[in-house]
């Protein structure tokens, strides 16, 4: 882009010249370029160029990128294990979380739940779908007080963990819901903690972006957080395998598009990390 920018600044200067010679009355200022800020502290013209300006807005991003037709809310929880305590801990977990997820009286849905395999060892990650928003999550949560099952689970559970951290998220409109789907698959979640102010570019580019990667089903869900660490995107992708992986991210740069949409949101993050996880179980998502 910025090579065809320059292109044509040339040729209007030298068509520009080329009228200078052949009529002495025609006055030229050719401005100069510089990419030093103004006295004023704005930008110059010439980084104008190639800088994408995102106009304000005068409402919450969450209200901008969320779907809204069905006000789902989701939790993501991270479980550091104690290495020894991994397989009892599957085990706690296999007993009781469906009893939740099938139980109509919780109006929350486990969506799926892992244990990472490349990343951070010894993690189990659960994501919690809340149909209803914030009232779904406190009606979920003061029924969950009153049931003793559960209450022992979590004490159960306390015993076998050295840390846990959770984040409330919301989906963004154009990406898939996440749904139950057969196996077996490994899962990708790819977590970007944005520069803030950035989410707004980032939804942009990524409704753009997320046309070129559904050619092998493999997009899952997008969340972007509220509670916990703000400005924290989470991309869900589903692979066969690890070399289907390679495979199918290759190929998006075969798609035209695709390195314009990289090429624009990698200045907006400010650190990112991938984690290959194996559904348990327990797991909707196979």
């Amino acid at each position: 882009m910025a090579t065809r920018v320059l292109q044509s600044v040339g040729k209007g200067l030298n068509q520009a010249i080329k009228g200078v010679r052949g009529n002495q009355h025609v006055s030229v200022t050719i401005r100069s370029l510089s990419a030093t800020p103004s006295k004023n502290g704005e930008d110059s013209w010439f980084k104008s160029l190639f800088v994408r300006k995102v106009d304000p807005r005068k409402a919450a991003h969450s209200h901008l990128l969320a779907k809204k037709e069905d006000h789902n809310l989701y939790k993501i929880q991270f479980h550091n294990v104690k290495p020894e305590c991994l397989e009892a801990y599957n085990k706690l977990c296999e007993e009781v979380l469906p009893s939740i997820h099938s139980d109509p009286q919780y109006t929350c849905e486990l969506v799926g739940t892992w244990n990472t395999w490349y990343g951070e060892q010894d993690q189990a990650v659960h994501l919690w779908r809340y149909r209803g928003g914030y009232p779904a999550l406190t009606d979920v949560m003061s029924k969950l007080k009153k049931n003793k099952e559960f209450m022992d689970f979590r004490k159960a559970r306390g015993q076998m963990l050295l840390s846990r951290r959770n984040q409330l998220l919301l989906e963004f409109s154009f990406w898939n819901e996440p749904l139950p789907r057969p196996g077996p698959n490994i899962y990708e979640l790819r977590s970007y903690q944005l520069r803030p102010g950035t989410m707004i570019e980032w939804g942009n580019y990524w409704a753009r972006a997320i046309e070129l990667r559904q050619e092998n089903q493999e997009a899952v869900g997008g969340f972007f957080s509220q509670i916990g660490s703000l400005y924290m995107v989470h991309h869900l992708w589903a692979y066969k395998d690890l070399q289907s992986r390679e495979d199918t991210r290759n190929s998006a740069w075969k798609h035209e598009g695709w390195d314009e949409a990289v090429y624009y949101t990698v200045p907006l993050i400010q650190h990112m990390e991938s984690r290959i996880m194996i559904p348990t179980k327990a797991s909707p998502l196979k």
